[in-house]
């Protein structure tokens, strides 16, 4: 079933263009499950097939990403930590998975959410801690924008670049998104690395003082 799910995500976002894109990459930013892998790359193939142009489909999942990360925050600044902890998990936010974008976002703040649009599962939830906190709305949703632009940038240069010596793969959204998730894991990792490094100069710089 979600193999034929996920088939029906792959092919409304390349039939309906740049809107199919928007439309897929916003869902993608709440807790529908909708992978970026099987959107974006199949979209960088398309604008090399001169269906669609490489800056627009970047450009357009930037946008869809930044427009369904926005209505996280919306829906979380609005309604209150009460109400998400209540009734989260109907609609797949369950508590623990706040807590680890609350956890993330209390290491990492402003720039967390730049890092967060650049991995797997806490990319879709950072709306969420950030409207609880009620972080500035133009500076979370510049910093998501940049974030989710330069990641819908990397996923679709690959499929432009890759998919035409793999076309087999537009036929199997499932295989595609493992395929894409095995070949960026060096970019993840890069991504933690960074995450990691900020951690420690953070500690380091408050140990520091604390010893003043």
């Amino acid at each position: 079933m979600l193999h034929d799910l996920m088939k029906t995500w792959f092919e409304w976002s390349r039939d309906a263009g740049y809107a199919g894109v928007f439309i897929m990459m916003a869902l993608e930013s709440t807790v529908v499950p909708v992978p970026s892998e099987i959107i974006m790359p199949p979209a960088g193939y398309w604008a090399a097939q001169g269906k669609m142009s490489l800056p627009g489909v970047i450009l357009a999942g930037g946008l869809g990403s930044t427009f369904g990360s926005s209505l996280c925050y919306l829906l979380t600044y609005t309604l209150g930590r009460a109400f998400v902890a209540r009734w989260g998990r109907y609609f797949l936010l369950p508590p623990e998975r706040l807590v680890l974008a609350e956890t993330w976002l209390a290491q990492f703040a402003l720039p967390g959410v730049f890092l967060a649009r650049l991995l797997p599962v806490v990319r879709h939830l950072i709306g969420f801690p950030a409207g609880l906190i009620r972080m500035p709305f133009a500076a979370f949703a510049t910093v998501t924008f940049v974030g989710s632009t330069l990641w819908c940038g990397v996923l679709a240069v690959f499929g432009h670049q890759t998919l035409g010596d793999r076309k087999d793969l537009l036929e199997n959204p499932s295989a595609l998104a493992h395929e894409i998730k095995a070949d960026l894991m060096w970019f993840v990792l890069l991504v933690a690395g960074v995450g990691a490094g900020w951690l420690f100069i953070k500690w380091y710089s408050t140990r520091k003082v604390a010893h003043v």
